[in-house]
Parts: C-alpha cells; structure tokens; sequence
C-alpha cells in the first residue's frame, strides 16, 4: 500500500520518532533516507512511502499518534 505524508501538525515534531516510525513501518528504507524524508515532511512537502498490507493499520496508527496527516494512494 503507498501513503502520502503530508504534514506534520504536532507543536514540536519529535524529528528521532518520526524517522524512526518511517524506518519501521517502510521495507526497504534506512536511517539515513528516514531521516531525509522526516527533513522533508517537517519542511512542508509531501513524501511517498510503501507500507507493507499485513502491517497497514499498526502503520497508520502511529503516524496519527506522531500527529502526522496521511492519505492512501492505493
């Protein structure tokens, strides 16, 4: 399943939680490119990311947890 991040609305974004929710919930993403993509969320812009199916709800429920706006590509 894609996701769309498009914001962040928390008063004070926990950069290290919101990288580290990215590095779990997508395969294939490492801390470095986590913590880019956090970079650019907390910036303003939008940023894609696969999630596995199986994992689908855990997923989305911690980006509401991290204040993160989401939609579902498909």
């Amino acid at each position: 399943m894609k996701i769309n991040l498009l914001s962040c609305d928390a008063i004070r974004p926990d950069r290290r939680a919101i990288a580290q929710c990215i590095m779990e919930i997508s395969p294939g993403i490492n801390e470095s490119l986590a913590n880019e993509l956090t970079d650019i969320l907390l910036e303003g812009d939008a940023v894609d990311i696969e999630v596995n199916d199986k994992d689908s709800a855990s997923a989305l429920r911690a980006l509401r947890k991290l204040s993160i706006d989401y939609e579902i590509i498909e």
